[in-house]
């Protein structure tokens, strides 16, 4: 009889802690919104709460504008990555307080190195682990962000320098497959596929694998200009992106993190379209691979120039979204409200295993430790 009590409640749990799973794990956007219970809608279209209230999180598919925590304000930095005391490798670990930490592994895994004598970080990409996001823990409403770096070089592993809102404002430096000489630039506003790309290719570029380049994002609240060792190589104006269709300018405004990612596009889960872009599929048999055990991106430096639109009081500490007039963007202000946790829980399994099951993947659930 004991013995079955202990099954009968073990099995309670078990059912408990998967619906529960099962409503932390609801899909979320800006006409479908999180419950009360779970406010919070991750930048991946989840909602839950604890951590899924921070980086990324989506005001509006949330259960209101208010229900992400404020984000942490721009502040001018120089950022040397090879000093990995300030990047926290798991990020369901990290509370909000962006003066502990400056970075977040969001997925995948950094190791140190050293490159023609400087010091960085490689970001990895295994054929089973999949590839590695790096995010800032601070935004950015408008500025100068540079990145100095090196690219892959291997068909199909895309190295990535980008900027990215909460409800999806992203600007975009890309180095897809083996194309060492080249990068592209790209921007999107609020998550919107243009019927025709903005995406262009930068040519002339030497070796992006073999030599450190300085990539630049110059964010400006009319323009946004991007730069290779100080050159320009495209200036695009906020009055370009008006949509003659509706007039409504499409231009990234909302603060944004900084990502350094490399992913993997040459795999059969991606779209065609997708594949060919990279370069094809990824030849997990390259020798560089074999050796190694993972191909890597370098990563040695970011800076930071914030150039916020409105001057902020010495005691903001955050940006805060909130209702607008107009319907095309949410309003931004600084706030100094806190932008921790304040000890709230973390979800229940949420994990890659977690994620894995809410996109179809099979996978094994934990539960407080024990595997079920």
């Amino acid at each position: 009889m004991k013995q079955i009590c202990l099954f009968s409640s073990a099995l309670t749990f078990l059912i408990s802690a998967l619906v529960v799973q099962a409503q932390q794990g609801a899909t979320c956007n800006s006409t479908s919104h999180c419950s009360s219970q779970y406010p919070c809608c991750s930048e991946y279209g989840f909602c839950g709460d604890g951590y899924y209230c921070l980086g990324g999180c989506d005001p509006l598919g949330s259960n209101s504008l208010d229900s992400c925590k404020p984000s942490p304000m721009c502040e001018n930095a120089n950022y040397t990555l090879s000093d990995t005391s300030r990047i926290l490798s798991n990020y369901t670990y990290f509370n909000g307080n962006a003066s502990e930490y400056d970075w977040v592994v969001e997925q995948g895994s950094i190791i140190n190195t050293t490159s023609d004598g400087e010091a960085a970080i490689a970001v990895l990409l295994t054929e089973n682990g999949g590839g590695t996001l790096l995010s800032s823990t601070r935004y950015v409403h408008y500025g100068q962000i540079t990145a100095r770096l090196k690219t892959g070089r291997w068909a199909g592993v895309v190295t990535a320098f980008i900027t990215m809102s909460s409800i999806k404002d992203e600007i975009d430096w890309e180095f897809p497959g083996n194309q060492t000489t080249t990068g592209q630039t790209n921007y999107f506003w609020q998550g919107v596929i243009p019927a025709q790309t903005a995406g262009i290719i930068e040519t002339g570029l030497t070796d992006t694998y073999a030599n450190w380049h300085d990539f630049t994002i110059d964010w400006q609240p009319s323009s946004l200009t991007f730069l290779v060792d100080g050159n320009v190589t495209r200036t695009i104006t906020a009055a370009q992106t008006t949509n003659n269709a509706t007039g409504v300018v499409q231009f990234p405004n909302t603060p944004s993190r900084i990502q350094l990612s490399i992913w993997p596009a040459g795999i059969s889960t991606e779209p065609q379209g997708t594949v060919q872009w990279a370069g094809g599929m990824i030849n997990w048999s390259d020798p560089d691979y074999t050796s190694a055990g993972h191909f890597y991106a370098l990563f040695q430096s970011v800076s930071v120039q914030c150039n916020d639109p409105t001057p902020s009081n010495t005691s903001d500490t955050s940006y805060v979204y909130g209702t607008n007039s107009s319907l095309d963007t949410p309003s931004i202000a600084f706030s100094n409200s806190s932008t921790m946790l304040n000890g709230a829980p973390a979800l229940i399994g949420v994990s890659a295993s977690a994620m894995s099951m809410w996109l179809g993947v099979s996978v094994t659930l934990l539960i407080g430790g024990l595997v079920l």
